[in-house]
């Protein structure tokens, strides 16, 4: 007897693979599958299942309720996306089976607990063919046939709408249903289950189209019903008859999206009630981590659904430009940041959309009707680099270098930054380790990047980061002062550097601008075309001013702004760039901007005596010898008091390699 089942549950799984392979051209065809030996229908559902003019009960189960989650009605509701979402995360809640526990009858107390849930389990799955019937058998027949006869609305839309659901109907009313009505009826000779839902299981995963689909189904629905009288009149139709149930459309085309995480709950239940040596316990344990991979590839498409749908409404804010829609994209990060200008004092709003292939360099619209935004710049990943700026005026700035463009920008606080270059940091690695032909720049440990210029190798191949035009006062290149009429500021495009007009009056095809000829400084000029410039004049020898000021902390033993107060006329001076550098840690430079590469003055410290200002300024100190009298004023006490300390020590004389040489930052 045993031998007979098994041959009849082979023939059906080969019946049904057999089926769906005949049905693939045209899988919204709802014709029965002929193929010889199928399932008769009449061990589908009841006994009248398969007459002519048979309609799914009437009266609601105790299930129709839990799909509701709200009173029934006939006008027609919309299931957000939120709720769709929410089912992810219900997979293994026992909340699921809470409103469609069958009750229990008279002599279901006799039944052992795995029949109990074997029966619950075919049960369920009689109410759920009858509402598959009604969903491929009823609305979308009928819809089909009104869009054949009035024309009113396209048959591509119903078809869209109800996605597979007839592939999902025949499988469950020809196969997987009379497999399970079958093995019931014989459960006292063959009392398990695992082996027949391990056979049918992977088809399970046709779920997964119809869910990914569901969304766009319900924005169809809606958008037709409100579209198409015709239309609106057939749904009516359908959801006041006693076949619907009083639920809507919607509610009935959310039950396939519920089905499988009751799969999986029931067969969890039968496992647990399972003894240790039960010969089922192998084949349930299987049949339930398939249906597991079943409810994960629903999941799966469920979360690639709320991707495009999040990627689709950035890029609608974005304008729907050609070249930045592409639906293969992952947006990683977006948000508000500030832009450091190199002209302006002030940092500008702008906005960030970080993919997992450009960073998008936005600027929020005026009047956000239709795109919200302005894309500036693209800049790919590819290529780009991003690190922390050390700047005392903008705290929490960060750099993004790219082949298109870099920029200096400023979050609104530490972790906002930290997580900025994360997210950029995370996407770099990402598409290095896709693209194995791309050699990226070896970074060394924290702070080796620090670089203020581009290494010669690179210039030209990406955009440098621009320095600002407070920062200098003079030429980078021939140190002369700028001034409004005569010496007026320009940039290099390639190396960033603020130089005259005269220092940059060359021009060269540079490639991270698709080598359209740029203009450059003479140096760039010479490296990127070979060129040698003739000399205009003779070499002079390099002044005792003429160093650098190295902003950065690393070649200093001290830096910051200070105010000079007080001159012969008792005037009191603009702000200076003062340095004691490493390499000469017994004198004070002061330079007009921080970038300047000749100081306006120094001031040997050996001899000097220390002293606080006559002023109740607790950030005012002096320096005083023999006559000379120097008062300055920091912008913080705690300032002050380095720079006290960083004065005295060059005065006595003491070397930087001796302890607590080193003050800066």
């Amino acid at each position: 007897m045993m031998e007979g089942v098994n041959k009849k549950e082979l023939a059906s799984v080969s019946n049904l693979e057999t089926g769906f392979e005949n049905r693939q051209g045209n899988p919204q065809v709802c014709s029965v599958l002929s193929t010889p030996g199928a399932v008769p229908r009449a061990h589908m559902l009841e006994d009248k299942s398969h007459q002519p003019g048979y309609r799914p009960p009437q009266t609601p189960e105790p299930w129709e309720n839990y799909s509701l989650g709200e009173s029934l009605g006939s006008e027609p509701r919309t299931v957000s996306r939120r709720y769709l979402s929410s089912l992810k995360n219900k997979l293994s809640s026992g909340a699921w089976r809470k409103s469609y526990q069958p009750e229990t009858g008279p002599g279901s107390g006799t039944q052992e607990p795995k029949e109990r849930i074997v029966q619950e389990l075919l049960e369920t799955e009689q109410a759920y063919v009858a509402r598959l019937h009604l969903l491929d058998q009823v609305f979308f027949q009928e819809l089909l046939k009104e869009a054949r006869s009035s024309k009113a609305f396209p048959e591509d839309v119903v078809r869209l709408i109800f996605s597979n659901i007839s592939s999902i109907y025949q499988f469950h009313s020809q196969f997987f249903l009379p497999e399970l009505q079958r093995r019931l009826d014989d459960w006292t000779a063959t009392p398990r289950i695992g082996d027949v839902i391990q056979k049918l299981a992977p088809f399970l995963k046709m779920y997964s189209e119809y869910v990914k689909n569901f969304e766009r189904a319900a924005e169809l629905l809606a958008t037709w019903t409100d579209k198409s009288p015709p239309f609106q009149e057939v749904i009516t139709r359908i959801q006041s008859s006693e076949a619907s149930g009083s639920l809507t459309l919607q509610h009935h085309m959310l039950e396939p999206v519920q089905r499988i995480p009751r799969y999986e709950l029931l067969l969890k239940e039968y496992v647990q009630k399972l003894p240790a040596q039960a010969p089922d316990r192998d084949d349930a344990q299987k049949a339930l981590d398939m249906i597991f991979s079943a409810a994960q590839h629903s999941n799966a498409a469920i979360t690639e659904m709320e991707r495009l749908q999040d990627l689709w409404e950035v890029y609608q804010r974005l304008g729907l430009e050609d070249d930045i829609v592409d639906p293969s994209n992952t947006l990683l990060r977006e948000g508000p940041v500030l832009k450091i200008s190199f002209r302006r004092s002030d940092p500008m709003e702008r906005y960030l959309f970080l993919f997992n292939n450009m960073l998008l360099y936005c600027v929020p619209r005026v009047i956000q009707v239709g795109a919200h935004f302005h894309v500036r710049t693209r800049i790919d990943v590819a290529g780009m680099k991003v690190r922390e700026l050390s700047d005392v005026e903008f705290p929490n700035a960060f750099l993004v270098s790219g082949k298109q463009r870099t920029l200096e920008l400023q979050a609104r606080s530490q972790e906002e930054m930290i997580s900025w270059m994360q997210a950029c940091q995370a996407a770099i690695d990402q598409i290095e380790k896709r693209n194995e032909t791309f050699k990226a720049a070896v970074q060394g440990p924290e702070g080796d990047t620090q670089e203020q210029e581009l290494q010669s190798e690179e210039l030209g191949l990406r955009a440098p980061q621009w320095v600002r035009d407070k920062m200098v006062t003079m030429c980078m290149r021939c140190q002369e002062p700028f001034n409004a009429l005569m010496r007026r500021r320009h940039h290099c495009r390639a190396c960033g550097y603020v130089v005259c007009a005269r220092c940059s009056d060359y021009r060269a095809k540079l490639k991270y601008d698709d080598n359209r000829p740029n203009r450059v400084c003479c140096d760039c000029y010479t490296f990127l075309t070979g060129n040698v410039l003739a000399e205009d004049k003779e070499d002079k020898r390099r002044g005792i001013l003429e160093k650098g000021s190295a902003a950065g902390s690393e070649q200093n033993l001290m830096c910051s702004f200070l105010q000079l107060l007080g001159d012969r006329w008792g005037r009191n001076g603009p702000r200076g760039w003062c340095v004691i550098p490493s390499d000469d840690p017994f004198v004070l430079y002061i330079y007009a901007a921080p970038q300047d590469m000749r100081a306006h003055t120094s001031i040997p410290l050996l001899g000097y005596q220390v002293t606080a200002g006559p002023q109740a300024d607790p950030r005012v100190f002096q320096l005083q010898q023999s006559g000379q009298l120097y008062t300055f004023k920091a912008e913080t006490k705690e300032l002050r008091g380095r720079w006290v300390k960083a004065v005295e020590r060059a005065a006595s004389g003491q070397s930087p390699g001796e302890p607590n040489g080193d003050l800066s930052d």
